[in-house]
């Protein structure tokens, strides 16, 4: 019996019929059930924003303000920051949050400290995918930091690329959480100032073009960009972009400032002609409106 013969075909007269459900977004833009990517240079801040969002997924306050439809349970999977760090994280992160907000965040979301092994999610004898996809059961969420840390292959082999995104979706669709990854930019983007582009990201286009959960695209402010607004220090500030959004339209590109601790808030420069009123957020009085 072939491999078709155990795929459920879509019920057409249903669906022209009756009006499907809405679509349950995880993310803006992200479908429940599929891959998405996180791309930056490193040292940006994508582990700070990947840590912040998991939060707001799992019930805690929506620190970048993105917009979480909905809540649930979380796994995050960081495999290139060691223990004490990422304590550190959630500990910075936590000053933004209530003691009721901390109670629930415990209690949907997972951290698992991955550093130091040998994850390979392409290997069949590793059953490193088979343990992944036991844990992201019930999971609305699961992020890996960083793609890089999760297999050995060549990112530049569309092939294996493809086959890579492959066990991923699989394990979306066997537990119904999404996958959000980390990935790096490639280097010529990045030199280019043009981190912010849906090709940025670095390897096969596969990474990019099979995506159905979207990417979205952290990077620093540029020279320019800074020199507009009148900021000497602009590495302080970095802009959150939506380059991919395959469900709906993209979200407004976002400012974002590293507040107490690291910690990514929104924030709105002010360019130096009046063209924009508002300017930096006070971090107090964000902090005021949406922590402790």
């Amino acid at each position: 019996m072939h491999e078709l013969s155990n795929i459920i075909p879509l019920n057409l007269l249903q669906s022209f019929e009756t009006a499907p459900a809405p679509m349950d977004l995880v993310l803006p833009g992200m479908i429940a059930g599929t891959v998405g990517s996180l791309v930056a240079s490193g040292g940006v801040g994508k582990s700070w924003l990947a840590l912040e969002l998991a939060v707001a997924v799992a019930g805690g306050p929506d620190l970048i303000e993105m917009g979480i439809p909905k809540t649930g349970r979380v796994l995050y999977l960081p495999a290139e920051d060691p223990r004490e760090a990422l304590a550190h994280r959630v500990h910075a992160v936590g000053e933004y949050m209530s003691k009721e907000q901390k109670e629930v965040v415990a209690s949907n979301m997972r951290i698992l400290p991955l550093m130091g092994h040998q994850v390979d999610l392409m290997s069949g004898e590793s059953k490193w995918a088979e343990a992944l996809e036991e844990s992201c059961e019930s999971t609305r969420l699961t992020i890996i930091d960083t793609l890089r840390r999760f297999h050995f292959a060549d990112e530049n082999a569309s092939g294996e690329m493809a086959a890579l995104l492959g066990v991923m979706e699989r394990i979306c669709e066997r537990t119904g959480t999404s996958i959000l990854f980390l990935h790096h930019t490639a280097k010529a983007f990045a030199l280019n100032g043009a981190g912010g582009e849906q090709q940025a990201s670095r390897g096969s286009s596969v990474l990019v073009d099979n995506l159905r959960g979207g990417q979205w695209n952290l990077l620093g402010m540029s020279e320019v960009e800074a020199e507009k607004r009148k900021i000497e220090d602009r590495k302080r500030f970095v802009k959150l972009t939506q380059s991919k959004a395959n469900f709906g339209a993209p979200i407004a590109d976002a400012w974002l400032e590293r507040g107490i601790g690291g910690v990514l808030i929104p924030a709105t420069p002010e360019i130096s002609d009046g063209t924009t009123s508002d300017k930096v957020t006070p971090l107090q009085n964000w902090r005021g409106k949406n922590g402790k």
